[in-house]
């Protein structure tokens, strides 16, 4: 038995535009003249006179009914959430549903005063419905994205069912030309997994055999979760119209290889780096999505804490050294080291980077796609920048010990240099550095600072509610007045610390995060830091000193963050390890 449905007070929209003062007796007079003529709804009548827009007209219906407000255009829409309300329901009364939590179900609508469709969607379903309002055009758009996305899905699961060897060698023999709705059912799958992932702001896309399934992952804000199943016997169909979209030997299945495919969705250039990977069940194919609107390059949005920043901003300023950025991969690397080339970038300077792959192209910097297979190495390529006279030069990696000997003589000759290593934290990287054989001296000469990085999620701003933590939580974090000195917290009182999370809610998908932002990490190199590398101290001997000297470590960035409701102590603990 259907549960009550939430009901909106019974008010006609003309009334609450006037009483609102968004109208005049006068124009409500004509718009109703004109709906008689052409039978349209009174608010596309009221738009179309252009006294009203349809922001107005729904932010007043939701002031004025207390139903909330939602912008479906920042909304992702769950097609499965979708099937609960047959398409045709949907479109009749101008709804959507966009959220299901227990016996409650939210659906977006363009009229809450309709009451007819609130009741049939709550005998239809048997579940409570709680309503909100949207802008027709928005409950449109989201109409044909989700049902759209739905039957195209369930129309290609349909034909992929049939799909056996003889159809497979079918289906790949028509791979070229413009992608389309006749195209081959195969083709249509993989420009829909690829443009539904581009769409939701996913960064990897992950296609995983198993014995008896085919799963595809999405990677959201550093997170996992299941997108589709398709049949496993168009595993190796798909696997292979990837891989020649990738470029790549559709006959080599023995062996990892590495491709990339260069796409257009929604007008916007899209380049995926493709990986694939034999295991027992067949090839793994991991999708990393590069988009060049959604990069970032203005230093002051990464995040960093003010007493980081200015020590990282001191230190991309000096002339000649070292700068090396360090962090697991997807930790946020490339965009700081794009956005501080962009800092940088002026006419009078000569910038050239080693890249593999060149991710993102920046206007007025020279990059170079290095291929190691035809021996352009990332040492290869720094030799010949010293002959290009540089100014400032970035290495993709320093990977060995001929890469790093090269970087930090380039160093020492004038130049400054930016790159990567792969290790947990700042201090860790001066031995990792020393364990590739580079002298104390050769490594404290020429490193300017040193920054770790990761990334956290950061607390959905619709939803996020505060808390006090037990002492025990705030013991183990080691909150004390000192430590809220050091983070620049001084308005915070220790004994009245309070945390912040995300309940859950339609904008966030019910998971309490929406987006992510980086924590750092900034060792600078000083004249106490080279003695203590010099006399062979330890990489917490090195911590320890740094932190004396002013340096945030991860973890205290990230309970910095936590304590100013950015992010979770969830997160917290999730992404960074206690310090020593």
């Amino acid at each position: 038995m259907a549960l009550p449905p939430q009901r909106p007070t019974k008010l006609r929209l003309g009334e609450v535009l006037i009483a609102n003062g968004l109208i005049t007796q006068e124009q409500l007079k004509e718009a109703i003249a004109r709906q008689k003529q052409t039978g349209k709804r009174l608010g596309s009548i009221l738009v179309e006179m252009r006294v009203v827009t349809e922001r107005d007209i729904t932010e007043v219906l939701s002031k004025q009914l207390n139903v909330p407000f939602i912008d479906l255009s920042n909304y992702l829409v769950d097609p499965a959430i979708a099937k609960l309300i047959p398409e045709h329901i949907a479109e009749r009364h101008q709804l959507i549903p966009i959220n299901k939590v227990g016996n409650k179900l939210t659906v977006a609508m363009v009229d809450p005063l309709n009451i007819l469709a609130i009741d049939d969607i709550a005998l239809m379903t048997g579940l409570q419905v709680k309503t909100v309002v949207a802008t027709p055009s928005d409950v449109t758009k989201a109409l044909q994205e989700a049902y759209g996305a739905q039957s195209k899905m369930d129309d290609l699961m349909d034909d992929l069912v049939d799909i056996g060897k003889d159809s497979e060698k079918e289906e790949l023999g028509n791979l070229d030309g413009e992608l389309g709705e006749n195209d081959a059912p195969i083709i249509r799958l993989c420009n829909l997994i690829i443009s539904q992932a581009v769409s939701s702001g996913v960064s990897d896309i992950h296609i995983e055999p198993f014995e008896k399934e085919l799963r595809i992952r999405y990677r959201q804000d550093g997170v996992l979760y299941n997108a589709m199943t398709p049949p496993k016997r168009a595993q190796a169909a798909i696997s292979s119209r990837l891989k020649i979209m990738a470029s790549l030997d559709i006959a080599e299945k023995r062996l990892p290889q590495d491709g990339r495919i260069k796409i257009k969705v929604n007008n916007r250039a899209i380049d995926l780096r493709v990986s694939t990977l034999p295991t027992v069940w067949g090839e793994k194919i991991v999708m990393r999505i590069l988009d060049q609107t959604g990069l970032r390059v203005n230093l002051e949005d990464l995040g960093f804490e003010p007493s980081t920043f200015e020590r990282f901003k001191k230190g991309i300023a000096v002339p000649y050294g070292i700068i090396l950025v360090t962090g697991p991969t997807g930790s946020g690397k490339t965009t700081t080291l794009y956005s501080a080339l962009s800092t940088l970038n002026e006419p009078k300077v000569n910038i050239m980077t080693a890249e593999d792959p060149v991710e993102y192209q920046l206007t007025g910097i020279n990059q170079v796609q290095c291929r190691p297979d035809i021996g352009l190495t990332f040492a290869a390529a720094l030799r010949s920048f010293l002959r290009q006279d540089p100014d400032i030069i970035m290495v993709g990696e320093i990977r060995d010990r001929e890469t790093a000997e090269i970087a930090i003589k380039a160093s020492m000759t004038g130049h400054l240099v930016l790159s990567t290593l792969h290790t947990n934290d700042a201090p860790s990287t001066i031995a990792r550095l020393i364990d590739m054989g580079i002298e104390g001296f050769m490594v404290t000469s020429s490193v300017v600072l040193v920054q770790a990085q990761r990334l956290v999620r950061t607390i959905c701003k619709d939803c996020k509610m505060e808390y006090r933590p037990k002492k025990e939580m705030i013991d183990g974090f080691g909150i004390t007045a000192d430590l809220l000195r050091r983070l620049d917290l001084p308005h915070i009182d220790e004994k009245n610390i309070k945390f912040y999370k995300g309940k859950g809610c339609e904008s966030c998908g019910n998971d309490g995060y929406r987006g992510r932002m980086g924590i750092y990490e900034v060792m600078e190199m000083t004249e106490n830091m080279r003695q203590c590398i010099l006399k062979g101290g330890s990489t917490t001997d090195m911590s320890r000193l740094a932190r004396t000297e002013g340096m945030l470590t991860l973890r205290e960035s990230a309970v910095r963050k936590a304590l100013l409701g950015m992010t979770t102590v969830e997160e917290v603990v999730r992404v960074t390890a206690a310090d020593r």
